[in-house]
């Protein structure tokens, strides 16, 4: 395995970092009050070819690999974790859309997707439960030429602010369980669907709510694959995007480390700097060592998954600890900067916020746990 990148990979990564820092950071914290993306900063990242670098050219992408789509993530995550959402979703989304939607509407969307016209939210979730998606109820019955979906979708990213979303539905008997689940594309404009927000913690900018659909009527060619097979087709997307995630928190880590590491040895205390104490260094020297551990995990998932190696494991492992990790990170951060990083002045208490949300979101930690059990001792039943 080369730890090096090309100077193909290096000049992209430098162009997001020019944009996270330039574009990005400045309006981290009025993202939040406004609680939206700016239409404009999405279409810029859109023309910087930061959105969806791996879809292939004649889809509006770079043609990249997926290590440079994790550099991307991690760049424009520096300047704005819930501005990298837009990669996030546009990666995972537009990965599920090129492998199975049908070749006009991919080739309708796809490029807009890469342009950064488009928004886009994926519907799994349902209120009756989370973690076992496989075990949800919104139906899609078939109607001639369309299918016709009714039901409820909640914890949905993005749900009042995108224009494209990918909503899994049962086909089959609910005793067929994710076998019976069928994916779809659904523009966000379709009569009979309509969007709430939830007033969350953090993550703001993005926000979260729920759909309901009420008679909503689908074109037979917007499903996505066969029926019954939208299930796998998540739960390979997820592979890629745990890896993705992980480098989102692990950039909001490494942000606050470098900051840190500046404000301790600026500050004086009883005559010496900050930076002089064990008590202040020897934290900050342990949790380096873990975000590098933890960012070289991501990107070996990532050179995997470029190699079509399985990664299921690895992935799960990303996205259990590196949350968890730039949690702690930011949280400690917070306190060696004092008084004034509690103060909603300094971005530690929107850090701390929006990377909780990724403690959750896209599975917990107790689900990753259970993915790594399984592939280590196999299901275990009495």
């Amino acid at each position: 395995m080369d730890f090096g990148f090309s100077a193909e990979q290096e000049a992209i990564r430098e162009t997001a970092l020019r944009f996270a820092r330039e574009e990005l950071a400045p309006r981290y914290q009025t993202r939040e009050r406004e609680g939206m993306l700016e239409r404009d900063v999405v279409r810029q990242m859109g023309t910087l070819g930061l959105i969806g670098p791996e879809f292939p050219p004649e889809h509006g992408g770079l043609g990249a690999d997926y290590v440079t789509s994790g550099l991307v993530m991690e760049a424009v995550s520096e300047g704005d974790l819930n501005a990298a959402y837009v990669q996030l979703l546009g990666s995972l989304i537009g990965q599920i859309i090129a492998h199975h939607a049908r070749p006009e509407p991919a080739a309708e969307w796809l490029p807009r997707i890469c342009r950064g016209e488009v928004l886009l939210s994926i519907a799994l979730t349902e209120p009756q439960g989370g973690s076992d998606a496989a075990a949800l109820r919104l139906k899609a019955v078939r109607d001639g030429k369309h299918y016709v979906l009714n039901g409820e979708k909640t914890s949905v990213s993005m749900a009042d602010q995108a224009d494209l979303i990918v909503v899994f539905a049962r086909t089959g008997s609910t005793e067929s369980k994710a076998h019976g689940v069928t994916a779809f594309m659904l523009p966000a404009d379709t009569t009979g669907l309509t969007a709430t927000r939830f007033s969350d913690l953090g993550e703001r900018a993005i926000g979260r709510g729920s759909l309901f659909f009420d008679d909503v009527r689908v074109p037979a060619e917007y499903r996505l694959g066969e029926e019954g097979t939208g299930f796998v087709q998540v739960m390979q997307g997820f592979d890629f995007s745990r890896a993705l995630i992980g480098l989102q928190c692990i950039a909001i880590a490494r942000t606050s480390l470098d900051e840190t590491w500046t404000h301790i040895g600026e500050r004086s205390a009883f005559g010496q700097k900050l930076a002089a104490f064990q008590g202040v260094t020897f934290p900050l020297a342990e949790f380096e060592t873990y975000v590098e551990a933890a960012r070289l995990m991501c990107y070996r998932t990532l050179w995997l998954k470029d190699r079509g190696l399985p990664h299921t494991t690895e992935a799960a492992m990303c996205k259990w600890w590196a949350p968890k990790l730039a949690f702690d990170v930011v949280h400690k951060c917070l306190l060696l900067h004092g008084h004034s990083g509690y103060s909603t002045e300094l971005p530690y208490e929107q850090r701390l916020r929006d990377v909780l949300g990724l403690q959750i979101g896209d599975g917990t930690a107790e689900i990753m746990k259970m993915i790594i059990a399984r592939a280590k001792a196999g299901r275990v039943s009495d």
